[in-house]
Parts: structure tokens; sequence; C-alpha cells
């Protein structure tokens, strides 16, 4: 048999077999299917708001995402997304009617009560720490077994939160899993906890950057310098580390041109003008062999990340934090190099076929099982919540929902956020390199902009709201007066601790875990996954003309 008979065979049988299988976890909805019920399902839901209001202000929320990129970021011409909704005839119609939905009377039929326990109980350990998920992906459900062969092809979950004090992970017979957490300031908009969720961030290098040579056995010490060494490469800067001999790892960490005691990587990578940076221990050696890369704004090939996001958790006192709960586990790794040429040419292709073709929707290559492709080297994969709260494999639409962010805008390192916003390594508790289980977001002080200014008020006085959707009055309350004008002391408290702006009441924290609740049982989430109450009809675009212009002044990121 051929390979395309074997190809015809699988896809009949799936289609027989899915009349027999049991999707009451998903409502019916077959995950296995690589058929997109809205083809551009890439393009996010919050850029179909509308950016001038009834009174006929104008909020801005666009500038945070797309902005002038920074190399090896080429994407061209990403500004002037803040002008228009300029999409391509498929996608002028917005896919995601969930967000016309009045989901209040769902809502009311969920007491206090019953959100809370919900969102205590862990969907990711069982009762006896076992990661439940990865139990169900090694004897594989033939629900999720997309191409009918018995085996899951991508992630397995590894990561059991057991961070020690230097944020590295560990498995309960205390081996390092390479998972390494990191305190980061969240994204402005919706990552805000005050629009609906928690989340966290690890990053795992390859085994190879914690051995000191081939074969030999794990070293954390050493994992920790490589993984400040990409720090200092992603956010072009130096970073301070505890005291290390440089004769051991025969690597000038400092730059001062000895080897002797160090305690910082100096950021200094020039390489047209000879100035070299390099990892240490076994990467190192693959390093100078070719077989790993090294580059300013570039994670190394292997790099993964893990990505859960949660509920709203409240401890005793009612206020927010990270909760055992997971919405969704998302996870991304880099299974190709690319680069700076390579990264320059692809944006310029990228830009000529929009420019001839401005109506072809992208493709992004992949599957539910293997991931789907950024076309940057990167691939990613998701886990959401069944109807009854059980993680499940993201369909590949609803993969594909990620694409966007991750793939072609301005605002991005790597196709990443999350590392290179890690709070400052000479400032941050731990040199930043802890779990929001052990210190969460109080205390942080803003972020500031090259200029000096703080970033999230910038994005208060640039979009007058704390979300894309303007839904949430509790942010407008709290730093505009009634006419609209934004509260001075506010902004001053704001610049030494963002949670003043970043964690919701009590109250609206259960109203927004009953909102996703909600979206949960329905199992619709390509029809949008984003928690609210009352139809966004004021806010967001059904339906949009070509090119249609947003009235917005474009501005710098």
């Amino acid at each position: 048999m051929n390979k395309i008979s074997r190809s015809i065979q699988t896809l009949l049988l799936l289609s027989v077999c899915s009349h027999a299988l049991d999707f009451n976890a998903t409502r019916d909805y077959d995950i296995r299917t690589k058929h997109l019920r809205h083809p551009s399902a890439y393009i996010p839901s919050m850029c179909y708001t509308k950016t001038v209001d009834k009174q006929g202000k104008k909020h801005n929320p666009c500038y945070v995402c797309h902005t002038r990129a920074k190399a090896p970021n080429f994407t061209l011409d990403d500004e002037s997304l803040q002008a228009a909704y300029d999409f391509p005839d498929p996608a002028l119609k917005n896919p995601f009617s969930n967000l016309f939905k009045d989901y209040s009377q769902a809502v009311s039929k969920i007491s206090d009560e019953q959100i809370d326990a919900y969102v205590k109980r862990s969907n990711y350990f069982d009762d006896e720490g076992r990661i439940v998920l990865a139990g169900k992906l090694r004897n594989l459900p033939a629900q999720w077994d997309e191409n009918g062969d018995g085996k899951w092809s991508g992630y397995i979950p590894d990561c059991y939160y057991r961070f020690d004090d230097h944020g590295l992970d560990h498995d309960p017979a205390g081996r390092a899993t390479g998972w390494a957490t990191f305190a980061y300031t969240p994204f402005p908009g919706t990552f805000w906890p005050t629009n609906g969720s928690t989340d966290d961030v690890l990053i795992r290098l390859p085994r190879s950057f914690g051995l000191l040579r081939e074969g030999g056995d794990f070293n954390e010490t050493l994992y920790r310098i490589n993984l400040s060494i990409v720090e200092a490469m992603i956010k072009r800067q130096d970073i301070p580390i505890d005291p290390i001999d440089e004769r051991i790892l025969g690597v000038d960490l400092d730059k001062n041109g000895k080897l002797e005691t160090a305690q910082k990587i100096t950021y200094d990578w020039a390489p047209n003008e000879g100035r070299q940076m390099s990892y240490v221990g076994e990467a190192r050696r693959l390093l100078q062999k070719g077989k790993l890369h090294i580059a300013a704004g570039l994670f190394p090939e292997g790099t993964e990340f893990l990505h859960s996001v949660r509920y709203l958790g409240l401890d005793a006192g009612g206020s927010v934090i990270l909760p055992p709960r997971m919405k969704e586990l998302r996870y991304a790794r880099k299974v190709a190099w690319a680069g700076y040429a390579a990264l320059h040419n692809k944006a310029l292709a990228d830009y000529k076929e929009a420019e001839t073709d401005p109506e072809q929707l992208e493709q992004f290559p992949g599957s539910m099982e293997r991931g789907v492709s950024n076309r940057m080297g990167w691939i990613y994969q998701g886990f959401i919540e069944d109807r009854d709260g059980a993680l499940r494999p993201q369909s590949y639409e609803e993969t594909l929902n990620c694409m966007g962010c991750h793939s072609g805008i301005g605002a991005t390192t790597d196709g990443t956020f999350a590392f290179a916003r890690k709070l400052d390594a000479s400032r941050a508790w731990r040199r930043g390199w802890y779990h929001w289980s052990r210190r969460g977001l109080r205390g942080i002080p803003e972020p500031r902009l090259p200029d000096g200014s703080g970033e999230y008020a910038r994005y208060l006085r640039l979009n007058h709201s704390g979300n894309e959707f303007r839904t949430n009055d509790e942010v407008v309350k709290k730093f505009f007066t009634p006419r609209g004008a934004i509260k001075t002391e506010q902004i001053r408290r704001l610049r030494r601790d963002i949670s003043l702006l970043l964690l919701p009441s009590t109250r609206r924290a259960r109203e927004l875990n009953k909102a996703y609740r909600v979206l949960v049982q329905e199992q619709r989430f390509i029809e949008g996954r984003a928690p609210h109450i009352s139809p966004l009809t004021d806010t967001v675009w059904r339906e949009l003309n070509a090119s249609q212009p947003t009235h917005l002044k474009i501005v710098p990121r």
C-alpha cells in the first residue's frame, strides 16, 4: 500500500471511529480534526476592538504589539497596523462569536463557594502528586490520537513545580528537570491578572547546558551560568551572577581579560568587530563545532518554554494569588536555528507576499500532536480544560490562535514575550529566578520605558482603559476621574507597586472565574476564550470593511 493510500485509509478510519468515540468531554467537538472552521483564527480576538467609542474618544491598545521591531525581529511596517484594520478579506468577519454572547444568566448559577472550590482543585496533579496529563498521554485515548498510531507525538508534561532557591525544578526523586522559573512584568493588556488570568512561565535549555563535558553529570551551577548568559544575550546587557572561578570554565565571563573570579556576565557581542560571546561547559564545545549557535536577541536551538495560564486564586484574606487550577498549559520549543540573515529574508518574503496578494491568509504547518510552527524555528502546542475541567490537547485550530502573537509582530523577542521582561537581576529578589507561588506581584516597581516614563501608565493614557475590550470598570474607576482625567497620585503609586493596577478585587476575580468556567463548559474555544459576562457589542466589531481606518495616530512602543 502506498503512502497516499495509507493516508486515505487513516482518514476514513478516523471518520468512521468518530461516530463511536465518546466526545462528551468536548461537547462533540473532535479535537483531532484539521478542518478549520475559522481559517483566520491566528488573528487574535483583541484585534477586532473598536478604537473609537460612542463619545468619539480614541483608544489605542494596538501599539503594544504592533510597533517598530528591533533586530533580529525584522517584521516590516508592523506599526502601520495601528492605523488600519488591514485584514485579508476572509478575516473581515469576526469569527469570535462568543464575544457577543450574554453569559450573565449562566454565571449567576455558579455560587462563590462552587467556583472557589473548583479553582483550588489542581487539574495538573492528582492526590498523589502525579502529573495527570502525562499519564493520559502515555496511555493515549483514541479521542486524542490524531494519526491513529496509538502514540502521542508531542510534548508530555514533566515539570513538578518544586522549585529550589535558584528557581530550578526537581522531580520527586530530587533530580533536576531542567525547568527554571522566573518572575517578569506581565505584558500590557489581556495578560494582566485584572483581566481574567494569572500565569507563570518557565524556561529550559538543552541538557548540554548543564554538563561540564559530554557524558558528565548534570551540574546545576553550570546550568545557572548558562541561563544567565542566555539572559544577557536576550536583554543585551550585563547580568550579575554568584561568584564563579572562570579558570574552571575556561571562559572570561566578565570580559576583563583575565581568568579569575567573575561576578557578572558582561554583554559584549559584535561579531563583525571580532567580539564574541560564549556558553560554558559542553554547550561551549557544541557552539565551537557549529552544533549550537549564539546571537543577540535569539535563544539557542533546543530552548523550551512552559506557560501555564491559570484562574484567579484567592488567599484567606481575599487577595489574588496563583491557584492550583490551570486553564491552559502552553508549550514552545525551538526546533531549528534561524540567524539574522534567514530571519531578515523571511520578513522580506512575508512583506512581499502580503503586498502581492493581500487577501491571502497566512499558513502555519503542523498538527495537534506535533505542534504548530511559527515558521521562525519554533513549534507551539497547548492543552486546555475539557468540560469537566481536566486538561486535554488543543486542536490544531485552537493552537492556531497562538500564531498571530508569536509569528509576526514587532513586540516580540525571538517570537516570545516573557523572558525579555524578566525582572532585573541586579535588583530583584533572588535575581528574578523565583516562582509566583513564592512571592507575588506586590511591591514590584513599574517597568520603565527608554525615556524613563512608566510602561503601564503609558498604556492607561493611550488606551483610557485596562484592556483591549474596555470591560474593566475597576481599572477605570481606580485610575480615571469621572471626567476621564488620569489620577496622578495613582500613577505615582503605580510606579512603586504594579499590583495596584494588576490585581483585581475579590468580587471581580470570582466573576471572571465564573465567566471562564462557563466557556469551559461550552467547549467552543474556537469561537473565543476571553472571559466576560455582558455582550461586547459596544467595543468589538462584528465585521470590518477592507483596510478600515482605526482613526488612531501611530505611536512608538
